[in-house]
């Protein structure tokens, strides 16, 4: 098969075109606009691999999009702002990158009559406090992150239903794992505790997310490429849930850095207490995960050890002020 994937030199984006290409034997076209976590470096070992290629564009640029999807069979679209906290300071990027890029892709495809898998998030369905979302739960999104997904999944849902579009859309939930960027909250504690830099939680840091390894939730959405039916919606949650403070203490545990760099900051508005996902409808696919939490935490804290050359230029120039600007604190 011969997929665009959108996005595909992001965190999870990446790692789908890494399983693609050498475990499916897939041709995959790549179109990413390099933005701070979009990156080359993600798939350089892919540089010379039979069948991949790459094109640097954005989705909501059409003329782009339109060159990338030539003799392709499907759009797997990754590509999105990914950071609540910077929707909330920066919305516009995110209006821009989840709606009118994905109204460009889908319309770019349907004149071609070609396949097409958005990827989401489980932060559509906003904050449960007890059981899991199933598919069929309502829309809740609680940020501008959150509000603009939801709105691309709604677009998608409306080409299937208004054109008979094969469309799918995959939600995941909190992934982790090599190659994400360090905004995010285990990437970003692990290379502060490994320097030795301050820990900003959130509040009590009692937020309860359920989380996915990357590799796993790329398999997944290869199960709904290859095994969904067009028009459905599939969870893929991770094994385990944990509270953000428990995940923070047992990367102190694997760094060796000490507790007292834990610090507690103002709670971001409209911060979610709690996602999971139930995934009973992707298993029936075939598909379950097959990393826990606590062997998947020690696997990236180790890769983020040993990767230093990837990670470095992350920690300097518009991230460091991004950071700064935002926990009030500063970098080693």
């Amino acid at each position: 098969m011969k997929l665009l994937v959108c996005g595909g030199a992001g965190f999870i984006g990446s790692n789908f075109v890494r399983q693609r290409v050498r475990e499916h034997g897939d041709e995959v076209v790549v179109l990413d606009k390099l933005t701070y976590a979009g990156r080359r470096e993600n798939l350089a070992d892919l540089e010379d691999e039979v069948g991949f290629s790459f094109f640097h564009g954005a989705i909501e640029d059409a003329d782009a999009a339109a060159d990338a999807m030539q003799g392709c069979e499907a759009v797997v679209n990754f590509a999105a702002e990914t950071h609540v906290d910077r929707s909330i300071a920066e919305p516009d990027a995110f209006v821009k990158t989840h709606v009118v890029g994905t109204f460009v892709l889908l319309e770019a495809a349907r004149e071609r009559g070609m396949r097409y898998l958005q990827v989401s998030t489980d932060e559509v369905y906003g904050s449960i406090d007890e059981g899991s979302f199933t598919e069929t739960s309502p829309l809740a999104p609680s940020s501008p992150y959150s509000a603009t997904k939801a709105g691309a999944d709604l677009l998608v849902a409306s080409y299937h239903h208004t054109y008979g579009m094969q469309t799918s859309i995959c939600r995941g939930s909190n992934n982790y794992g090599p190659y994400q960027y360090p905004e995010k909250l285990i990437p970003l504690m692990v290379l502060n505790a490994m320097h030795g830099d301050s820990l900003p939680v959130y509040g009590d840091g009692m937020q309860v997310r359920n989380w996915i390894f990357v590799e796993d939730f790329a398999r997944g959405i290869g199960f709904t490429l290859d095994h969904g039916e067009p028009g459905e919606v599939y969870n893929v949650g991770g094994p385990d849930e944990c509270p953000n403070i428990e995940v923070i203490e047992r990367i102190l545990e694997f760094t060796g850095a000490s507790r007292d760099l834990i610090e507690h900051v103002t709670d971001r508005p409209g911060h979610d207490v709690r996602y999971s996902l139930s995934s009973d409808k992707i298993r029936a696919l075939g598909w379950e995960p097959r990393v826990r939490f606590a062997e998947g935490l020690e696997r990236t804290v180790s890769w983020y050890r040993d990767n230093e050359d990837w990670w470095k230029p992350t920690r300097s120039g518009d991230y460091r002020e991004y950071y700064e600007r935002q926990y009030g604190r500063k970098l080693a």
